[in-house]
């Protein structure tokens, strides 16, 4: 009986554990409501707070937002469509085959660089707008969510409001956005998205939806989402957790995206693209440690099973140290176990601050491409690192881009942002001014760290501090001074003497000043003509061809090398190709003389002679205009004499012609004649290029356009018939129809446009009808008056022909 009672208790105390264990297991999914809480949820499902093992409701609501919000977009947000630029902008991306999808981690990172240097500056003059605790650390973290396939990117900028997130991401399309539309049409190159300022959207090459969580000091906190499918919605966010200040960005990632969920390649992506980054990045890493932990009754050795029979034989009072110590030291093991912790991306110090001898060339071209936001190939053509010590101090690094952006010239004088960033104490100001250089040298990129400039400043005040004329003075200089090295690396372009005036700072690269040249040659002109101070330094980087260049370029410094003993002038010809001047009249003589005559071909050129009157002692000479010296000629002053008869009666027959004055030529050789201006007047290349421009004033291009004269070759034989037959009859109307035709066909050789292109046309005509013998009197045959009646009588019926095709086109529509 006493052996029943026993055995009765022992299954009743194991059923009272049994009921026990599912009791807990009932309250827990009855507390919970879903069978998501049973497991316990992974660190990097949540960043902070909650120990593992435990959940909350608040971790409920959130990750049924979350799976309801991938689905579509939440019912209670107000909803918006995408404007149509940004709409075709997103097509491209959404459609894109590019292969390089990296992108989109450096172009968030950027835009959350922008917004931490946009809330350190009102830091400066407002300390509040950082608030307290995590809110004051400005950095950027990245987080992942592998089992959700979620990329998450958080700042603690500026944030944006509700008008921020529909103007910045939705429906006011900036002018970046229909410009990267266009280059990409043309280019096809996506990798320049950044540049454009339209680098968010690039996050639809990896993602089908996307969140962005913000919150701005002025307002709440608010939620925008869009699946890439036309519309967008934005709602309040009362379910995440509050960012305090900043943005959050979610993407969803794509299946075929899924390489972004690894660590590995993220750290890659932040190491390659923006390594250079002003702010600490952070990723939440996971890394396993060693751990110790009980072991398991089962994993102990058999040593008590196994001891032999010769412990037994020890003393009981070992026996009973050694098993007091064992109780005191229970038995561990130990294991590998995943922890997670922020890591640090970027230690890199701010190249600006480290010595030059110290920094790679490496190291140089990755933080040009994060500057221009343009990660290609191409490296940049030049750099200068330096440090300005004095009454103002400061250090720079400035960079001469390997291409010339597509709108450099178009919007020269109406740009509104310089390509320098403007550091105060290694706090960003501002890259919205231009005063720290003069907009010639626009192309530049680089940045400006000063210690002498006050931190608390506004634009105002800062255009208008004494030290930023120093500064712009220094910069001018060291940016001219690393343009002449490009030049002074050529071989093909550099003299003797320039090659043994190179700078230690040796990192430009051979042959590259033609390609500087070709992209950013028209900045040096428009500097000669705005920079008085500067002109001769730029003048010796002016580059172009000549008569003598051999298809290569050449500087004013090699032009004076080569010019005839007694020549005391720099001849230049001014028009639209090298091919149309090689043939110009106006050279023929110089050519025989053996004098080289610089080709201008550029627009520009015409202004920028306007300005550079002068080099080294030198003067310049058009040779389409009057004043051309070639050396005294012993027979000039009787050819003058022996033609006196013709000139005189050749410029009363132009007098409605505008002809100032007909004069014996010292620059013709093989054509008759040729027209010129006066020396301060417009040339004909001016001329055209001042008729093209519609709004120019038709007042002052009368005035300007100046007197033109008519210069005739004495040796050319039908000048010498003309003057034989102007000696014999004045009146002659063969002559004067010949004069006059010789002076147009004069003109249109010269590069001028004909005022009556109609009567030049005419006089054509009648010297070929006189070289064919045909009568001046002879018509034009009369039409065919039958043929045309019938051509009139047979078009009713093509046209009811063609009125019935569109009567039957209709019935079938």
């Amino acid at each position: 009986m006493r052996k029943w009672t026993v055995a009765s208790a022992l299954l009743l105390l194991s059923l009272l554990f049994l009921f026990a264990d599912q009791g807990r297991k009932f309250q827990a999914n009855a507390e919970g409501d879903s069978d998501e809480l049973v497991d316990p949820p992974k660190v990097e499902d949540k960043i902070g707070a909650v120990p593992h093992g435990l959940s909350t409701d608040s971790d409920v609501v959130k990750r049924e937002s979350e799976s309801i919000s991938k689905r579509s977009l939440r019912s209670n947000a107000e909803k918006f469509e995408f404007q149509a630029e940004v709409s075709r902008l997103m097509d491209i991306i959404i459609n894109s085959l590019y292969s390089n999808k990296d992108i989109f981690l450096r172009e968030l990172i950027s835009n959350a660089s922008d917004a931490l240097d946009k809330i350190r500056f009102l830091s400066l003059t407002d300390k509040d707008v950082l608030g307290e605790g995590d809110n004051t650390k400005l950095d950027i973290q990245i987080k992942l969510d592998k089992e959700k396939k979620i990329l998450s990117i958080r700042d603690r900028g500026i944030g944006m409001t509700k008008e921020d997130l529909i103007k910045n991401l939705g429906t006011i399309a900036k002018s970046g956005t229909s410009a990267f539309v266009e280059k990409m049409q043309t280019s096809g190159d996506l990798n320049l998205i950044g540049q454009f300022g339209v680098g968010f959207y690039s996050v639809y090459l990896v993602a089908d939806y996307v969140e962005v969580i913000s919150k701005n000091n002025d307002d709440k906190q608010y939620v925008w989402e869009s699946k890439a499918d036309g519309a967008f919605a934005i709602s309040e966010d009362t379910w995440n957790e509050p960012l305090g200040r900043g943005t959050e960005i979610r993407l969803h990632l794509k299946e075929e995206a899924g390489e972004y969920l690894q660590e590995s390649k993220l750290k890659e992506l932040v190491k390659r693209y923006s390594e250079f980054i002003n702010f600490p990045i952070y990723i939440w890493a996971s890394k396993e440690v060693d751990v110790e932990v009980p072991a398991d009754e089962d994993d102990s050795s058999d040593e008590e099973d196994s001891s032999e029979s010769s412990s037994k034989e020890e003393s009981e009072d070992e026996d009973a140290d050694k098993s007091e110590d064992e109780e005191k030291k229970p038995k561990t093991k130990t294991v590998k176990e995943t922890t997670y912790e922020w890591e640090l991306l970027n230690d890199v110090k701010a190249i600006w601050l480290r010595n030059p001898k110290e920094v790679t060339e490496e190291e140089y071209t990755k933080f040009y491409h994060s500057l221009a936001k343009d990660f290609s190939d191409e490296k940049p053509l030049a750099w200068s690192h330096f440090t300005a010590e004095g009454d103002v101090e400061f250090k720079a690094v400035l960079f001469v881009p390997p291409k010339a952006p597509q709108d450099l010239y178009e919007s020269y004088y109406n740009a509104n942002k310089s390509n320098l960033k403007l550091y105060v104490r290694r706090v960003f100001i501002s890259d919205e001014f231009n005063e720290l250089l003069p907009k010639y040298l626009n192309f530049l990129l680089g940045l400006v760290d000063s210690d002498t400039l006050p931190l608390n400043v506004s634009r105002e005040m800062l255009q208008q501090h004494s030290s930023l004329k120093t500064i712009k003075k220094k910069l001018i200089r060291k940016a001219l001074d690393m343009i002449r090295r490009i030049a002074d690396e050529d071989p093909d372009e550099s003299t003797d003497k320039e090659k043994k005036d190179t700078s230690s700072d040796n990192n430009e690269k051979k042959g590259q000043y033609s390609k500087f040249w070709n992209e950013f040659g028209k900045s040096i002109k428009l500097g000669i003509i705005e920079d008085a101070t500067n002109r001769n330094r730029l003048a010796k980087l002016l580059r172009f061809e000549s008569t003598k260049s051999e298809g290569k370029l050449t500087s004013l410094d090699q032009y004076i090398s080569r010019m005839k003993a007694g020549q005391k002038d720099i001849f230049y010809i001014t028009g639209t190709s090298k091919e149309q001047l090689e043939n110009s009249p106006f050279l023929e003589r110089l050519k025989k003389k053996n004098f080289e005559v610089i080709f201008f071909t550029d627009p520009v050129d015409e202004y920028l002679m306007q300005y550079l009157m002068d080099y080294e002692d030198k003067k310049f000479q058009n040779v389409s205009k009057e004043g051309l010296k070639l050396g005294k000629d012993s027979k000039d002053k009787e050819l003058k004499e022996s033609f006196k008869d013709l000139t005189k009666w050749w410029k009363t027959a132009l007098s409605k012609d505008n002809v100032d004055d007909v004069k014996i030529s010292n620059r013709l050789d093989n054509t008759p004649c040729v027209v010129v201006t006066s020396k301060f007047g417009w040339s004909a290349n001016m001329e055209r290029i001042m008729q093209s421009q519609t709004l120019s004033d038709a007042s002052k291009q009368a005035y300007m356009r100046g007197k033109r004269v008519l210069e005739v070759n004495p040796r050319h034989p039908i000048i010498k018939e003309l003057r034989e037959r102007v000696v014999k009859n004045p009146e002659d109307e063969g002559v004067k129809h010949t004069a006059q035709l010789m002076y147009q066909t004069a003109l249109f050789e010269s590069g001028f446009l004909l005022d009556d292109p109609k009567d030049f046309a005419s006089r054509i005509y009648d010297s070929v009808k006189t070289s064919l013998d045909i009568s001046p009197e002879a018509t034009v045959e009369e039409e065919d008056d039958t043929e045309v009646e019938a051509e009139s009588d047979s078009k009713p019926e093509a046209d009811a022909v063609h009125d019935g095709d569109v009567d039957d086109a209709k019935d079938e529509l």
